[in-house]
């Protein structure tokens, strides 16, 4: 296996990063700022990150296979206009539920949109702390980052057996997902929210996005909302 590296190619000070996607025609990764209620995109040729504000907070972005994408916002399913900033509702669940909200979101292969609330809880091991965002690798390998627990593990879905742990220079780790040219790259999302002072001094590049190479791993393209 080819030596791993870890960096940080951008430090956006996320209050919750999330949603990792990687948008293969752009060269661009997408993602979640959930508390902040905002939905990004890093270019990663010019390294530019251009952003959208919507008015809830925003807990998944998907591509759409017509072009643009899709987005979980509070209780609402949303299509995004990047080009004029706007979200246009396509449904909305739990109207009677205010304090409600989506928590996280995934397309399945066959194009379907599917999204979780959060009134489930779940727990791994008592090192791990919580599994969090997670893919799926081309071996069919499940990828989880941990969070409060600063890693990424590769499990096999089948026997539960873990068979690889990355470590990463932040705590709160939440999310993700493979990309780059050949999908060989895997990005990770992080939070900073809640973290004290002190902590954050320990771990200047909390919120930021990581990317990690030489997995000896590729990664499977995102499937986009057929909608």
């Amino acid at each position: 296996m080819s030596s791993i590296k870890i960096e940080c190619v951008l430090r956006e000070n996320c209050r919750c990063g999330e949603s990792p996607v990687w948008e293969e025609a752009s060269n661009s990764l997408l993602f979640v700022d959930i508390p902040a209620e905002k939905v990004c995109r890093w270019d990663s040729l010019s390294k530019r990150v251009q952003q959208v504000t919507v008015d809830a907070p925003v807990s998944s972005v998907a591509l759409r296979q017509g072009g643009g994408y899709v987005a979980t916002v509070g209780t609402k399913f949303c299509a995004l206009n990047w080009e004029d900033q706007s979200a246009v509702t396509l449904a909305t669940v739990d109207k009677d539920k205010k304090n409600n909200r989506f928590n996280d979101g995934k397309v399945d292969p066959a194009g379907r949109y599917f999204a979780a609330n959060r009134r489930s809880i779940y727990k791994l091991e008592k090192e791990e702390q919580i599994p969090d965002g997670m893919c799926i690798d081309a071996e069919g390998k499940l990828w989880v980052a941990c969070y409060n627990g600063g890693r990424v593990i590769r499990l096999d879905p089948e026997t539960g057996k873990r068979l690889q742990t990355v470590k990463l220079p932040v705590v709160k780790t939440t999310s993700c997902c493979f990309g780059g040219k050949d999908y060989s790259e895997m990005y990770v999302t992080c939070a900073r929210d809640g973290m004290d002072p002190e902590v954050l001094l320990q771990q200047p590049e909390a919120g930021g996005i990581f990317k990690i190479t030489g997995l000896g791993v590729k990664g499977i393209p995102p499937y986009p909302y057929a909608g």
